[in-house]
């Protein structure tokens, strides 16, 4: 194949040797940070210039896309990738073998597109239950490490996990529910949620994937949309030295039977006369036979954000975490022993990637219970000799700002991976430096999608922030203002491929992805709504959303939804909600508009409108900055142009 080293520019061999020597001469970051600028002196502002990492000759042969790749003859990247597209059924059919994904009733073929490459249906006549695949590694081997609160580490095996997992399918089965059943998960990542999440899908259920962080109003909102039957939760949530009330939101919420776990053992809880403790509904018999289910059937019912005020309910169905392992196996690199952590939750879409892209992939799932941000995380990564560490932005730019990880031996991680908002050059450069140099895999896609459509290998020169290739068996493209192809300009995603939605349960599917977009050699495009641009060495950077979503903290978030949360607050007639980006990139900020004839004091308003965040949304959605102003720029039909907004804050912002 290709190697690296064929095309590489003088400086770049020049940062590779003197890197490893300032590594090993333990020199700080600011002596790396000034040797990479003056190698690369533009290098924040043109990131394409500067990659901070090259594979070397070992990663080159035993990555797992190198040896996919040389069965098939194929040499290069972009070449690999474009066979992925032109033969995307010998690719699946390939990559479903080499996983691998576990079938009761083989398919008649890969895809029946006889309604389109828009609702395509995939493996038709199937008979398959995703969480058998998760359980083919060596029943001895390791599938959770998790630490008690005396920092004791403890490991589930895969058997154990198995064993946990089928006492909750025929507990839930013997509380009367079937298959198809929605049934919610509301509690922190932990073995046991792990564990839930399995179960539920073993006897034919689909999990509700509710964030643990969320108010009761938005878990009410959810829980009606999927119409769940029964709440899987813990009686409180540990975060940050608190414990947060988690079952008195789910009462408030007005939730179904809830099924409790208790963050001790010895804790004492007052339930409601139709809930039970998790203990008292688990029964003994630890033997069970998945539910034999269609392909398409939901497994995971997950929710993102549009451009209203309602979550899309988006289901996943027992394809979906194909994409997931896939890309897992392709960009990650993720192998049988490798151990991944990546601070989340069920509730969000990377909860529900890990378990796939780990279990299915025979490795690791390190849970930390705690707020990553602390430098308590970053020893939890030491001590269990994490190999993959997921993050987002947001999080390494806390850590680069407190330097609370400075001085841990990481040197056991092989690749960081990042998702969820966009990331700047400079904090992914320190992310790198914390790991002695190793490759940051950008992760961009979306519930929607099962994964990513843009990411990175670990068979590539690897730039801090940026992206090198579409994902394998996915491709898109990117059109300007007017529709046409662009290096700069909207995504929009070309079907079929395995991950892709095909249902919402509260939208018509067709109206929010399909309607209006243009065609791309005769096939309809997919709607998505990132911004991106794509440098001449055909390298990748997100710019952020072209519609009203945004992602704060990596999470998405409608402008409508927090505009909702401030209606009716005195003085105030009228609010709007935009996301901007920092001058170099990075994580989007929270920015309002509010309409005032007689402003209030900015700092009281500020404060008060944050708390109703906090209560109605989400604490994670912190507001930067307030503006006030006496009328909102509005279309003909009265909707608020919010790019309007953006470019004006933008514009004053970073001319400041």
């Amino acid at each position: 194949m290709t190697h690296p080293l064929d095309n590489i520019e003088p400086a770049e061999i020049a940062w590779q040797s003197l890197s490893r020597l300032l590594v090993a001469e333990n020199c700080s970051y600011a002596v790396h940070h000034a040797a990479f600028t003056s190698l690369f002196p533009t290098w924040p502002m043109s990131p394409d210039t500067a990659p901070a990492w090259i594979p070397d000759a070992t990663h080159l042969s035993e990555a797992n896309i190198t040896t996919f790749m040389t069965e098939l003859n194929i040499h290069t990247v972009p070449d690999f990738h474009a066979w992925t597209r032109e033969c995307y059924t010998e690719f699946w059919e390939k990559i479903i073998a080499k996983l691998p994904i576990v079938f009761k009733k083989p398919a008649e073929r890969l895809c029946d597109l006889t309604d389109g490459v828009t609702s395509p249906k995939w493996l038709p006549g199937v008979a398959i239950n995703i969480a058998d695949s998760c359980f083919t590694a060596d029943p001895d081997n390791t599938a959770i490490l998790y630490e008690d609160d005396q920092q004791s580490l403890h490991t589930v095996t895969y058997r154990e996990l198995d064993t946990l997992s089928n006492r909750i399918a025929n507990s839930l089965v013997a509380e009367g529910f079937k298959q198809g059943d929605a049934i919610a998960i509301a509690m922190p990542m932990n073995h046991f949620a792990v564990a839930i999440f399995l179960g539920i899908i073993k006897m034919g259920g689909a999990v509700v994937s509710i964030a643990d962080s969320f108010s009761p109003e938005e878990i009410t909102v959810r829980l009606n949309i999927a119409k769940a039957k029964a709440i899987f939760t813990q009686d409180v949530c540990p975060w940050a030295n608190k414990l947060i009330p988690l079952y008195e939101k789910i009462t408030k919420a007005k939730a179904p039977r809830a099924f409790v776990l208790t963050h001790k053992a010895d804790a004492v809880i007052d339930l409601r006369p139709e809930d039970k403790q998790f203990n008292d509904m688990l029964v003994t018999n630890t033997q069970f036979t998945s539910t034999p289910c269609h392909a398409l059937d939901a497994c995971n019912i997950l929710f993102s954000s549009g451009t209203t005020a309602d979550p899309k309910a988006i289901p996943w169905n027992h394809t979906t975490p194909i994409k997931a392992a896939s890309d897992a196996f392709f960009h990650q690199n993720i192998k049988s022993g490798d151990i991944l952590t990546w601070p989340t939750n069920l509730g969000w879409m990377m909860g529900p990637w890990l378990v796939f892209a780990a279990l299915i992939n025979r490795a690791t799932i390190a849970l930390y219970s705690g707020a990553p941000k602390g430098r308590e995380f970053g020893e939890f990564v030491t001590r269990t000799k994490v190999t993959m560490l997921g993050v987002v932005p947001t999080l390494v730019s806390y850590w680069k700002q407190t330097r609370c990880m400075e001085g841990l031996d990481w040197s056991q991680i092989k690749t960081f991976t990042s998702t969820g908002e966009c990331s700047n050059p400079e904090d992914m450069f320190y992310l790198m430096w914390l790991g002695q140099y190793k490759p940051v895999i950008e992760y961009c896609g979306g519930t929607e999608i099962g994964g990513a459509y843009l990411s990175s290998t670990v068979i590539e020169k690897n730039y801090p922030s940026l992206f090198t290739t579409p994902t394998m068996g996915s491709d898109f493209a990117i059109l300007n203002e007017a529709g046409e192809p662009a290096d700069m300009g909207e995504v929009a995603i070309i079907p079929p491929s395995i991950g892709l939605s095909v249902e919402l349960l509260n939208a018509d599917h067709d109206k929010v992805y399909y309607n209006g977009m243009p065609t791309f050699n005769g096939i309809p495009l997919r709607r998505h709504g990132d911004q991106i641009c794509r440098y001449p060495n055909h390298t990748y950077s997100i710019l952020g959303r072209v519609d009203d979503t945004m992602n704060l903290g990596g999470i998405k978030v409608s402008a409508a939804e927090i505009e909702r949360a401030l209606a009716d607050i005195d003085a105030i007639f009228e609010s709007a909600a935009i996301a901007v980006k920092p001058a170099h990139n990075g994580p989007s900020q929270l920015i309002i508009y509010a309409v005032a004839t007689n402003p209030p004091d900015k700092s009281s308003t500020m404060k008060m409108m944050q708390q109703r965040i906090n209560q109605h949304l989400n604490p994670l959605f912190r507001i930067q900055d307030l503006i006030f102003v006496s009328e909102l720029p509005k279309t003909a039909s009265n909707k608020i142009m919010r790019r309007v907004l953006r470019n004006e804050y933008t514009n004053k912002h970073h001319a400041e």
